[in-house]
């Protein structure tokens, strides 16, 4: 084994039988590299990435490359999920260099960090229009004995461009007039009506863009067509619940396997948010389902989440969710021909995977028949019809069960778990069950015990009992806004206090007044060749747009003008952006979206009992920028000032309140006024 396997990444792990001679991301492999006069070879990847673990087997696994690599090279491998921030700063180089990026990623570094050659995954042999891996590092051992000052040449001039474009000072500007029209043009024109999503394949659910869209009516359409879609497509494990990665068509139909924690809690939000707004039944059903499949799955004892499942299982891509006709005969039986029609199987299938045609055609899972249709197909009650389907899902998941699982990635990262904590504790307020409520409570304590410094400043991921990686900015911001979401759904005030800590630290530790954003690590971290700062939401909701909607949060509930002032920047900053690529900036635009709504403050004051019925009627409304104050004193904010009773509920408007409502149907017509 090499040094990998005293890591606790499963990433890491998963190279510690390479023959190729390791080093983790540390002091230990730069200085080897400079006393030894050698580049370094960076691998960056994650567990359930495809094209790694392809990678892996070609390559590093390979005894002559190993042989070669560990003659020429420094090779040090990093979890681009528990380093980030390494991760952000080097894919920059390669997308400077090559024009795109993705992983695996593979840079050539000086023993200073500087890259000077990147590139993506590499094949074995020349194919693909790419050179051979065992090409690229002979041609680049060559050119660092014979052709340094080239190299170094490109290092500075690479890396000089990297710093130029993270240090940029960003002006204060007024956003122009048609600035939200320009953005609903601009996504309009990229909207698939038919399917729904943005774009064509491969197709990504853009969860922070559809969370937008909700907040305006006159565009809800595209979110809910989305929506839809993606809950009836293939991208949605159609037997255990959860969200793929991304579906490979435009259709939603075949997705890439693998499932992650970022998606699915995300997801479940919007979800949650949709089921308010409409009596889709697709909607809640979907909530519950992978809220099901997080705690079945993905919670570990100690109440964190794990971050990822693979899509691969024994080597073979889907094929612990794929099936044939004649698997649904034998599980199924007489109701084998319903569940055919209900989800789409065919002799010919759906679905295969290239690198193993021995597989042959399999089907993913999709509902290409509503239960009505398909009664009145089949000649049944649609009663009868729904009722067999439940059955046939069951039976089909306990075979399924039988099948090798997909494997776990089970580091638990502090960002990711304050998704999931937001998507619990918002479906505990909506759905009204105790049951959510006490998976977020837990998780806050879990993460409040193991993953906050002494300091108050948090640690990025968890292990086998040890948490690690200075907390980033994604951490903080995005925990945080798990609280918000905690407090509105528990009313303990401890929640939002760590929350307004936690916004102290963002402030403290991230803000630059000169380009009027955030950077994604600390001002103390690990210095690495550049700072970055990110606007994008490339997978999850992005950490500047998490750091603003954090600070509009702690500004409407503690009277924080600051935290607006530094929304309005950021937003103002990152606008160019937002216009150009308006898809890939859903957060930024749900801050503008916060901006631009009038102060609504909700406060329902008396005993949890007491407030149960107001605050389901509460959850009833979609106020996605309300401030919820449910409180059993009456004291420890603003909006609580002054206020009594046993049993009451304020609602309030730009400062101007109606009269203290103490029955549902007074509460019902003034939360009706806020959206009128």
């Amino acid at each position: 084994m090499n040094r990998l396997a005293l890591e606790t990444s499963p990433y890491l792990r998963q190279h510690r039988d390479n023959p190729v001679d390791w080093f983790p991301w540390s002091d230990e492999a730069f200085e080897k590299a400079r006393v030894e006069d050698k580049p370094i070879l960076l691998s960056v990847g994650y567990s359930t990435c495809h094209w790694c673990h392809v990678m892996a087997h070609e390559s590093f696994e390979d005894a002559a490359t190993a042989t070669f690599m560990n003659e020429h090279f420094v090779n040090v491998k990093v979890d681009r999920e528990e380093r980030p921030d390494v991760d952000a700063v080097y894919m920059a180089a390669v997308q400077a260099a090559t024009g795109q990026g993705g992983w695996p990623m593979t840079v050539f570094l000086f023993p200073d960090g500087k890259p000077f050659y990147a590139g993506t995954y590499f094949p074995p042999a020349d194919r693909y229009g790419m050179p051979s891996f065992r090409r690229v590092l002979v041609s680049v051992a060559n050119a660092w004995q014979e052709r340094r000052d080239d190299l170094a040449q490109n290092a500075d001039s690479l890396t000089g461009f990297l710093r130029d474009q993270m240090a940029q000072e960003r002006p204060e500007r007024d956003l122009p007039r048609d600035f939200e029209a320009r953005g609903f043009a601009s996504l309009r024109r990229v909207f698939d009506a038919t399917h729904g999503g943005f774009g064509g394949a491969p197709k990504f659910p853009a969860p922070t863009t559809l969370a937008y869209l909700l907040t305006q009516p006159g565009e809800r359409d595209m979110a809910m067509t989305t929506l839809e879609k993606m809950a009836t497509g293939g991208l949605y494990d159609q037997l255990g619940g959860g969200f793929h990665r991304y579906s490979v068509d435009e259709r939603w139909l075949v997705p890439h396997f693998e499932k992650m924690l970022y998606d699915n809690a995300q997801l479940t939000r919007v979800y949650l948010q949709a089921t308010q707004l409409s009596d889709n039944v697709w909607f809640p059903r979907t909530v519950r389902e992978t809220l099901a499949y997080l705690e079945r799955e993905m919670l570990s004892g100690e109440g964190g989440f794990f971050s990822a499942q693979d899509a691969d299982q024994e080597g073979i891509e889907g094929k612990f969710f794929v099936w044939t006709p004649q698997e649904l005969d034998e599980v199924l039986g007489e109701d084998a021909d319903l569940a055919r029609r209900y989800y789409g199987v065919t002799e010919g299938g759906n679905f295969t995977d290239p690198h193993h045609p021995e597989f042959g055609r399999r089907n993913v899972l999709s509902v290409v028949l509503k239960p009505a249709d398909l009664a009145r197909e089949v000649g049944e009650d649609e009663g009868a019809v729904i009722e067999r389907l439940r059955e046939a899902k069951l039976r089909l998941m306990e075979a399924r069960e039988t099948r090798v699982h997909p494997g776990t990635d089970d580091k638990i990262l502090t960002s990711w778990n304050g998704l999931a904590l937001a998507a619990f504790a918002d479906a505990a307020r909506i759905f009204g069950e105790e049951h959510y409520l006490a998976v977020a409570v837990r998780n806050a304590e879990f993460v409040y015990e193991h993953l906050r410094a002494p300091d108050g400043t948090l640690y990025h991921t968890y292990k086998d009992g040890a948490a690690k990686v200075t907390g980033l900015l994604e951490d903080h911001a995005l925990y945080g806004l798990g609280l918000v979401s905690l407090y509105g759904a528990s009313g303990d005030l401890r929640w939002l206090t760590w929350a307004r800590e936690l916004w102290s630290v963002v402030r403290r530790d991230f803000w630059d007044e000169a380009s009027g954003a955030f950077w994604s690590t600390a001002s103390g971290a690990e210095a690495l060749i550049t700072r970055t700062q990110s606007a994008f939401d490339s997978a999850i909701l992005s950490d500047n747009a998490a750091a603003a909607q954090l600070g509009l949060w702690m500004s409407r509930y503690f009277g924080d003008e600051e935290g607006e002032r530094i929304a309005r920047r950021v937003v103002a900053s990152f606008s160019n952006e937002m216009l150009s690529a308006p898809s890939g900036f859903g957060g930024l635009w749900q801050a503008h979206a916060f901006l631009q709504a009038p102060p609504v403050e909700v406060a329902i004051l008396g005993s949890s009992r007491s407030r149960r019925v107001l605050e389901r009627e509460v959850a009833r409304h979609f106020l996605p920028f309300a401030v919820l104050a449910p409180s059993e004193t009456g004291e420890g904010l603003p909006v609580l000032e002054g206020r009594s009773g046993d049993g009451v509920a304020y609602v309030c408007r730009n400062f101007a309140c109606d009269l203290p409502a103490r029955d549902v149907e007074t509460l019902a017509r003034q939360l009706a006024s806020l959206n009128g």
